[in-house]
């Protein structure tokens, strides 16, 4: 069905103003009230980072005092990780497509979407309140017994905004469930759902299962700064031990509610542009459950070095590399996929590469911190923060812009500059190695994290991360600007440019208000592109769902 044929004005001149803005319940909209908060934050987040970055260019720490440099970390951290990383897909991309790709309205709960966006902000307004008071000098982990009892900084204030933000993330968690489960299009089965659609439902449920712990282990902190409960203090009975247990209980599956969705987004591009169906989609599917609940089994490997059980240990460690197999099959899928594939080099199909690139290093570096023996020497060093960033960073963040322009001509309704988009994909992975492939050597050779001294010997390391943080700044700047002038003078883009099978794409760029003229019934499985050489190659970018 095309946009004439729809004849309905889009969501996005259904009306004007802050107002209709600010009280609406359109998913759609409230996507793009959370795409420019975390926006914001991302690069707010960034800019701490690339002061550090200047900072450590010089091995004597001539820039910053080690305390205001403890809060430019601390402060990047709880910034990056809090306010984007764990809301970037799942709050944006997640809340506009997840209608559209499963054929609903909008989702189950629209009032509930739109209050999840505000609690983010008022949560977001405590950080901003510790940004602008002074900072936080703990870490973006709250260890205790720093937080809880020798800090002078804004703890409290950034840990309330935290958990603030927690129950945002709870209500976007419910929201997804429900509405996978009660709001699918007649004909769509559990094994017709895109994966993005499977990685959002598995993210949901760590969502709302983990959220809550992170949120008792922040209250727990406030309540003994405030009223000096000895849940952490040793000298009140306490154990600072018990506070790294809950937070990682909840963070480790944390890292999966970041990722997962990221790896949804390439599921999506990856057969899309190479015009093959997804090779082993059921695997793919359940591998995405497998993960999240795994992921709630390996909090203890963040701790081999803390003392606690050699037993324990070794079990942890066990369980960090079974946890590993569900990606691997994943990596492995997407290649086949692209094996024998007619592979086009669009913008969204090289940050999908880029994507599996950097996962598949960062995961293979994973494997040793998971080893007992080597993460003593590696824990906590610049080793463990290029692992975390190759994760985080390289994958999710480059999944995310993946998504991003696979999505724009949806979300828009136009077209960018495809030149644009593929030199910032490229600046983007050569400066992310440039980057942090450096912090590798330097947590190899002992360089601990947190330190803004350090051995002359370190220093030609540290300029080339730094140089490298510039380029990626670059890489990162560039999508903001080309995008931006997009939405005013790209040209118009058409209901499904890239010849994709989704749902989301028999709608109209961008979608009416309530996403589909008629409800759309689903026939045949997803990504059902044609095998090369088996038989004719179909045209019709709609097959198998019926309007």
């Amino acid at each position: 069905m095309t946009s004439e044929a729809m004849q309905a004005q889009s969501n996005l001149e259904e009306g004007a103003g802050p107002a209709a803005w600010l009280l609406t319940t359109d998913h759609k909209r409230v996507a793009w009230l959370y795409l420019v908060a975390i926006t914001g934050f991302f690069f707010l987040g960034g800019a701490f980072a690339v002061l550090m970055r200047i900072e450590l260019a010089s091995p004597a720490g001539d820039l910053v005092s080690d305390d205001v440099y403890n809060r430019l970390f601390s402060l990047h951290g709880i910034i990056m990780v809090w306010f984007f990383l764990v809301p970037s897909i799942p709050a944006t991309l997640g809340n506009f497509l997840l209608p559209l790709m499963i054929g609903a309205r909008d989702l189950a709960f629209p009032r509930l979407n739109l209050a999840s966006w505000y609690v983010f902000i008022f949560g977001s307004l405590f950080a901003m309140f510790a940004v602008l008071a002074g900072g936080v000098d703990t870490g973006w982990t709250f260890y205790t017994p720093l937080s809880s009892i020798y800090s002078d900084s804004y703890v409290s204030t950034a840990a309330f905004g935290v958990l603030i933000v927690g129950f945002s993330s709870i209500m976007t968690g419910i929201n997804f469930i429900v509405t996978v489960h009660k709001l699918r299009a007649p004909g769509l089965t559990w094994f017709r759902l895109p994966i993005f659609v499977w990685t959002l439902y598995a993210t949901a449920l760590v969502m709302v299962l983990a959220t809550p712990v992170l949120a008792a282990s922040l209250i727990l902190i406030v309540l003994e700064r405030v009223f000096g409960l000895g849940i952490f203090d040793p000298d009140l009975g306490g154990d600072p031990l018990l506070f790294q247990h809950l937070f990682w209980f909840y963070s480790h599956p944390a890292v999966y509610i970041m990722i997962l969705p990221g790896m949804g987004v390439v599921s999506e591009v990856i057969p899309c542009f190479a015009r093959r169906p997804l090779f082993g989609y059921k695997a793919v599917a359940l591998c995405s459950m497998a993960i999240a609940i795994f992921g709630f089994l390996v909090w203890g490997h963040h701790m081999f070095v803390s003392g606690q059980s050699a037993y324990a240990g070794v079990i942890f460690s066990f369980l960090s590399f079974i946890v590993a197999i569900p990606s691997a099959i994943k990596v492995f899928n997407w290649g086949l996929t692209l094996r024998k594939g007619e592979i086009s080099f669009e913008t969204p199909m090289l940050f999908a590469l880029f994507f599996i690139a950097l996962f598949t290093f960062g995961g293979l570096a994973g494997l040793f911190v998971a080893s007992l023996a080597v993460d003593v020497h590696l824990h906590d060093t610049y080793f463990v923060i290029a692992h975390f960033h190759y994760i985080m960073v390289g994958g999710m963040v480059m999944a995310f812009m993946g998504g991003m322009h696979f999505w724009w001509p949806k979300m828009t309704g136009r077209m960018y500059s495809e030149t644009a988009g593929r030199i910032a994909a490229a600046v983007s992975f050569v400066g992310f190695n440039l980057t942090f492939f450096p912090q590798y050597v330097l947590g190899f050779l002992g360089m601990p994290r947190r330190y803004h001294t350090y051995p002359p010997e370190f220093q030609f390391w540290h300029v080339l991360s730094s140089a490298g943080a510039v380029v990626l700044a670059i890489g990162y700047l560039m999508p903001l600007f080309y995008l931006t002038w997009s939405l005013f003078r790209g040209r118009r883009a058409p209901d499904n440019p890239w010849g994709a099978t989704g749902l989301e794409w028999q709608t109209s760029s961008p979608p009416p208000p309530h996403n589909f003229a008629e409800m759309p019934v689903v026939t045949r499985p997803a990504y059902d592109y044609p095998m090369k050489g088996l038989g004719e190659k179909r045209t019709d970018p709609a097959a198998g769902v019926v309007l």
